[in-house]
Parts: C-alpha cells; structure tokens; sequence
C-alpha cells in the first residue's frame, strides 16, 4: 500500500511580495515587521518635523500634532500603501515666507484653500501627468534627495562633545552589522534604543531631541480662523497655497513612483492626490499646518523596517502621537546623534549608485546624463526638490524636442520622363519637428505635377497641417499641383479637418 501524499509545508508570504492587510494580520510575523516598522519611522519622523517648525516659524508640538493627523488620516485614505505623509520641509519653505511677513493666523486658509486645489488635481485625473516624468529626472530626484538627507544631518556632527561619535558609531555598526545575525527586529531601532540607553545611564551630556524645541504639553483644540474669508485674504495667499499644493503634489507623487518601484507594486496617485488634499485641510484645523510625503522616512519604512501595509503608517502616527503626549520625557532624551546617523544611512542607500557609475555614464545618451546632473544640481542648490524636478523635466522636454527635430527626413525622386516628383518623408511630424518642413522642397525646380509620400510619417499636431498647407500654397505660386499620399487614417482625419482653416 502506497504511503499516503506529504502535505505540502505551510511557510510565511514573502515579505517582498505584495502585502494586504488582512493577510498580514492573520500572520504574526509580518504584522511584527510592520509594526516595528511603524515604530522606527515614528523615530526618524521627529527631527524633520522639528525642523520644519523652525522653517515654517510654527511651534514644534503643533507640527508633530498636525503630523500625527497626515499621517493618520493618510493610512487610511491614501493610495499608496506605507508611503509616510507629514510636516515636510519642501513645505516648510514655501509657507515659511508667509508666516513671517503677515503672521501664523494666515496659515489656515492658505492651507484649506491648498487641500481643495489638491482635492481638485486628484478626482479630475490629473496626477496621470506623473508619467510624463523622465527616468533621467527620476534619477536625479533620488540622487538629489539622498545628498539633501545626508547634508541636513551633518550639523548634528558639527561643534559638539567628543562622546557624540563614537555614540555615532556604535549606531551606525550596530544598523549595518544587526542584519548580518538577525533580521526578526529593525537594525535601526535596536541601535536608537541601545543609544539611548546608553546615554540615560551613563549620564553623557550630549545633544538630544529636547535640544530642538519643546515637544511636550497639553493637545491643542481645533485651530480658529483669525483671518476675514473676504477676497483681500484670498489675494494674499493664493501664491503661497498653489504653491504648497503644487510642491506637495510633486513630491507626493514622485515619492509614491519611486516606493512603486522599489516594492514592485501599482498604486492609485488619483486617490493618493485628493487623499493629501483632504488630509492637509484636516491636519489644517487641527494645527494649521500642511505637508506631504516624506521620501527619506518612507525609505525608511518601506527599505529599512520592509513595511508593505497601511499598518505601519497607522503604527507610525499612533506611536508619534503617544510620544509627543504620554512619552514626551521620554522622546526628548534621545540622542541626536543616533536618528543623525540612521538618516545618513538612509541617504547613502538612497542614492543610485549604479547611474552615477563610469561604466553607466559612458553607455548612456550625453542629453539624459545632463538632465540626471542638473535635476541634482539644482534641488541641491535651491534645496526644493520640486524645483528641480521641475526644471529638470523642462530641460528633458527642450532636448528631447532639439532631437526629434532632426528626426524627419525628406528624399526626392523624379520620374523617368521627368514629368512628376516624388517626396517620401519619414518620421513623426509636430511642432518641433515640422516648422522647417516647407523648406525640404524643390518648388522652382520641380515639374507640374507632385506627390508627397507620408506612409512613413505620421501628422500629430495643427503645426504640421498648417506647414502641409504652405507647402501646397507654394507650389501652387508655382502653377504646380501637390497630392498627399499614404497618411494612415489619424493623420487623414486631422488634416482634413484642419487643413484650410489655419
């Protein structure tokens, strides 16, 4: 008698795989990673917050109470799953100059009045724009962001006691040397708890997150409007609000691109796009305060702590807000030096390395490597990712136009008997491309009759169709007819309805 069939053994879901909630509740070990997850960022969230703060010219324990909201009211609404959402500094810059020209009480209604144009971009589909976005801008806008983490954490290195390195480096052996033995409890938390253990029980007098700004107190109410709703105000901060939108925009959705990639996973930037709007009017009246993604603590999350679900950021904002409330004694003592160091490993694992490789950049096209550079040279400079990411898509977009309009070629032949002409044009026509289309032909030369050969080209914009009509005005100055051939139906059906009314 055959014995009978083995049962197949029963193992835990990758964690490199797509991750639901629910599955990773019915599994206790992922839902331990998620949650420790959660609690790491927690930590690396506090010192950005607090810096915001300062830029913006808010009170820290507002910023961390209105990131408690983003963050929150995020996990449940947003579109990508374990993307960090709370006071940024992209944000902190645009609305800094607000606050300290006109006063704290303006940040309200700039900050609602940002949310609906958020609202707005999101449920009319226009966060699909985010495709237009180059790999070459992608890449820059990683590189970029790991120098900008990197840079932010080196004052906290700079003029202070000789104990704090090698407290620096025992965090940075312990997260880099953890993951060797075990991978059941984040490298980065273990090394901010053994730091700062270490420094409460021995006593070391070096900077902690006490240093940066008081962080304690009751909870504040629901922020009043102390600003007239009359359209003086709405003059005043309609700059200041679309910037915050469009800032919080960009780097929300290029941050959720990038955790696409890095989890191989699709998420919903239409939802994600009118979640942020909706979460920064809620974070708005309760601390007046906007923000966005937060690339460097969702790399965090997401790389380091390998967080897959809405459970770690839900983790996350709970833990910060049982820090600033119940914990706040506890919080303000960890050391600096260690959330500095565990930032500056994020950012050097941000960094792409392999793009930035000699053996990469002698293979790539000349024009992407200088988009690439100028997108990190500007976000460094300016310090504003979205700038960059700006200017660098407008610089692909210029390059990209300068060669396909070398793209089109133009060939002529002549018939036996010398009785008619024969044009092939091959590539794409538009704008760019097209403009010096009407000076590729022969019109003095050539004989009566013309054909002009597009099986091999495609008319894309009224640029195109208005040059086709000057080519065949020419030839007519010339008592010489012209006939279009070979257009596929697209091209048929776009000239024919413009060609003549241009």
């Amino acid at each position: 008698m055959a014995p009978p069939p083995k049962k197949p053994a029963v193992t835990a879901p990758s964690l490199s795989a797509p991750q639901t909630v629910a599955a990773v509740l019915r599994n206790p070990r992922a839902l331990s990673v998620e949650v420790l997850a959660g609690v790491v960022t927690t930590l690396a969230l506090i010192p950005e917050i607090i810096s915001f703060s300062v830029i913006a010219g808010v009170d820290p324990q507002v910023s961390l109470l209105a990131s408690v909201v983003l963050v929150i009211s995020m996990s449940f609404l947003g579109g990508r799953p374990a993307m960090v959402t709370a006071a940024a500094g992209a944000v902190a810059l645009v609305v800094g100059p607000l606050v300290k020209e006109h006063g704290v009480e303006y940040l309200l209604p700039t900050v609602i009045l940002a949310g609906i144009v958020q609202i707005l971009f999101g449920v009319t589909g226009l966060a699909r724009i985010m495709r237009f976005i180059p790999r070459s801008v992608m890449l820059g806008f990683v590189n970029a962001l790991g120098i900008l983490i990197f840079v932010t954490q080196v004052p906290h290195l700079l003029d202070v006691p000789w104990l704090v390195y090698p407290l620096f480096a025992v965090t940075v052996l312990i997260v880099l040397g953890l993951p060797r033995l075990t991978t059941a409890v984040p490298a980065p938390l273990v090394a901010i708890v053994v730091v700062t253990a270490i420094t409460m029980i021995a006593h070391l007098s070096v900077p902690t997150v006490a240093d940066e700004g008081a962080i304690g107190g009751p909870l504040p109410g629901i922020t009043e409007l102390a600003v007239p709703l009359n359209l003086d105000t709405l003059a005043l901060i309609w700059p200041t609000a679309l910037s915050v939108a469009f800032v919080g925009l960009m780097e929300t959705l290029l941050t959720a691109k990038l955790v696409d990639e890095m989890t191989d996973t699709r998420s919903n930037k239409g939802r994600e796009s009118w979640a942020l709007g909706l979460s920064n009017i809620l974070a708005g009246f309760w601390g007046g305060i906007a923000g966005c993604a937060m690339i460097g603590q969702t790399v965090v999350n997401v790389k380091l702590g390998r967080a897959r679900t809405r459970i770690s950021t839900l983790v996350a904002g709970v833990t910060l807000l049982v820090l600033v409330t119940a914990l706040s004694d506890l919080m303000a003592q960890i050391p600096m030096v260690a959330l500095a160091a565990v930032m500056m490993i994020v950012a050097v694992k941000t960094v792409n390395w392999h793009s930035v490789a000699p053996a990469t950049l002698r293979r790539m096209p000349l024009p992407e490597t200088l988009v690439m550079l100028s997108t990190v040279l500007i976000v460094v400079v300016t310090q504003n990712l979205a700038i960059g990411v700006a200017a660098g898509a407008v610089l692909a977009m210029v390059l990209f136009a300068r060669r396909v309009a070398h793209v089109v070629t133009v060939r002529r032949a002549l018939s036996s008997d010398g009785n008619s002409a024969h044009y092939t044009v091959s590539g794409p026509l538009f704008f760019g491309s097209s403009n010096d289309l009407v000076e590729q032909f022969s019109y003095g030369d050539d004989p009566a009759e013309v054909t002009i050969d597009f099986t091999q080209a495609q008319i894309w914009d009224a640029s195109t169709v208005a040059v086709l009509d000057s080519v065949q005005q020419k030839y007519a100055e010339h008592a010489a007819s012209v006939s279009f051939s070979g257009l596929d139906e697209r091209s048929t059906a776009l000239h024919g309805r413009l060609s003549g009314h241009l």
